[in-house]
């Protein structure tokens, strides 16, 4: 395929991810997306091969007992000439590493806001990561349907807290059992809202859109002239949309609707079509096989889109998706090339050599055979531990991109299995969980019981229940001694000997990590603090990058 034809390829593609605070309605927004972009006939049910399958975005078994995302899932759909690639994110502050690893494959982000409560803890630290990453954001204000904020105090709040210039696309007329519908900003359209049962079967029919002069119909009296007052004021008030604004992310288009009563959700999809990016150039790094001797220098170099070679990394590794195969799926972010199915990849770190035979497609957890894959696509390849998160895959094996960190734990705690006999079972499926990024493992150098370390209490409670359904491990999680782990590295001007040095001297509090890289487990925050006065030549890492 020429250049052309890959650049071409590439530009239809939509890759982004949607980031909410738990509660906001993110899960119900992405099926309606679905709905709306005709991947599927009624929230929840799949259209794929003929038949209708039930699925959901959230696929695992505590998602659909509490209700909430804690892993991330991908669904590809075709719409309108183009192809979407739809990352659904944990909404839950437990699963925030998860979280930050998937918006390292998007695009770009759709802020879902809840209209009566506005920006909430989470919803700033994911917009920091965006920030941080240069991600455009799409704000979503969601939840017309029940009793809502003045809605000029919730553009405000975007202004202020996210110093982001807001510019609505839409404007409500009123909320909860007020709501008469939306007016677009720059046609003065008005789309009437129906009133629909949730979770009907069939597509809400919303009545069609006219002029506002003409929907006096929809008003009682004085409204209309109240909503054509209150449009006039956000013409002059607020900015007029850029694209370029937006995409250099000083300014966020503003869209308001209903995920649940499926309106306007069309208007929302339209805007990802149209405004969110195409796959972009991405910094890489050129780097010598691992077994060379006497390398050159690793030479910084950039990733078109639209460029021959197959490039890519691995931002998310999922096993189990299917029970009944005990599968291993590495989620695999394009970069650049036409995948064919059969290709042989190899991977920058390690020089191994991959024939990608079986890459699928996901639809949560569904799963389609794929042929072929292009820039901005997101691809699941099968494999028994090769592929790590952070890996970057391609053709030559030379290219490395900026790898995913990983980020000190917030709780340490021992785990043993009640069984002494499947001991060598637990290692097993600690290790596994550990590659897919759930928690982190550590074993100390002195003792034989595992530290697992993880950013909230509620991913100890998916780590015992995937423990228990995937590996017929019941286990027990104790206190551990310890409050804080910190990776130890030379400090600049230092050498491997400092290290050793300190590592000799704190022996009962040293591990390693899934790579043997050393760990310092403090037993206090205090403790962190000293060792770090006391050994200048080390440093003590909240983060580690691997990639």
């Amino acid at each position: 395929m020429s250049q052309a034809s890959l650049a071409q390829e590439a530009s239809r593609r939509r890759t982004f991810a949607i980031i909410a605070h738990p509660d906001a309605g993110k899960t119900t927004l992405t099926e309606h997306i679905l709905l709306a972009g005709g991947a599927i006939r009624a929230a929840g049910a799949v259209r794929a091969r003929g038949e209708n399958r039930r699925t959901r975005s959230d696929w695992m078994k505590i998602e659909k007992e509490r209700g909430i995302s804690v892993s991330a899932s991908v669904m590809t759909f075709e719409h309108d000439g183009k192809r979407f690639n739809l990352l659904d994110t944990p909404g839950h502050e437990d699963f925030s590493e998860d979280t930050y690893r998937t918006l390292t494959a998007a695009d770009c982000a759709i802020m879902v806001l809840d209209a009566a409560k506005g920006i909430e803890p989470q919803t700033l630290k994911l917009f920091e990561v965006c920030r941080l990453r240069d991600i455009p954001i799409i704000t979503f204000i969601n939840k017309l349907d029940r009793e809502a904020q003045d809605p000029m105090a919730l553009l405000d709040e975007i202004a202020s807290r996210l110093q982001l210039d807001p510019a609505p696309i839409w404007w409500p007329a009123e909320s909860g059992n007020r709501l008469r519908g939306m007016v677009e900003v720059a046609t003065g359209t008005f789309q009437p809202y129906a009133r629909k049962a949730p979770g009907a079967a069939d597509e809400p029919d919303h009545p069609e859109a006219l002029p506002l002069d003409q929907a006096g119909a929809y008003f009682e009296e004085g409204e209309q002239a109240s909503l054509q007052d209150a449009l006039d004021l956000v013409r002059e008030g607020y900015p007029t949309f850029d694209v370029n604004a937006f995409l250099e992310g000083h300014m966020t288009p503003v869209l308001w609707g209903s995920a649940l009563r499926h309106f306007g959700i069309e208007a929302l999809l339209q805007a990802i079509g149209d405004w969110a990016p195409a796959p972009k150039v991405m910094k890489a790094r050129k780097e010598a096989p691992p077994e060379t001797r006497n390398a050159p220098a690793p030479e910084d170099i950039t990733i078109q889109p639209g460029e021959d070679q197959v490039t890519g990394f691995v931002f998310k590794v999922q096993a189990n998706m299917d029970p009944n195969h005990r599968d291993r799926i590495a989620m695999f972010r394009m970069a650049s090339g036409s995948f064919k199915r059969g290709m042989k990849l190899k991977v920058q770190n390690t020089g191994k050599s991959l024939s990608v035979n079986a890459p699928i497609m996901f639809f949560a957890s569904d799963r389609e055979l794929a042929e072929e894959a292009h820039a901005g696509d997101v691809m699941g390849i099968p494999n028994h531990g090769v592929l790590r998160v952070g890996d970057s895959l391609s053709e030559t094996g030379l290219v490395r991109f900026a790898g995913l960190p990983n980020f000190a734990p917030e709780i340490l705690q021992r785990v043993r299995v009640k069984d002494p006999l499947k001991a060598k079972h637990l290692k097993k499926a600690l290790d596994g969980l550990a590659e897919e990024g759930v928690t982190q493992l550590f074993r100390p150098e002195i003792g034989a019981d595992f530290i697992v370390g993880a950013v909230g209490q509620l991913q100890f409670e998916v780590m015992a229940d995937r423990l228990g359904e995937e590996y017929g491990l019941d286990v027990i999680f104790e206190p551990s001694p310890y409050a804080e782990a910190r990776w130890i590295a030379p400090a600049e001007g230092a050498t491997r000997a400092d290290v050793e040095d300190f590592m000799g001297k704190y022996r009962p509090q040293m591990a390693g990590d899934l790579d043997s890289d050393p760990v310092f487990l403090a037993k206090t925050s205090w403790e962190t603090g000293y060792v770090t006065e006391r050994f200048p030549k080390v440093r003590f890492l909240k983060t580690k990058e691997r990639g």
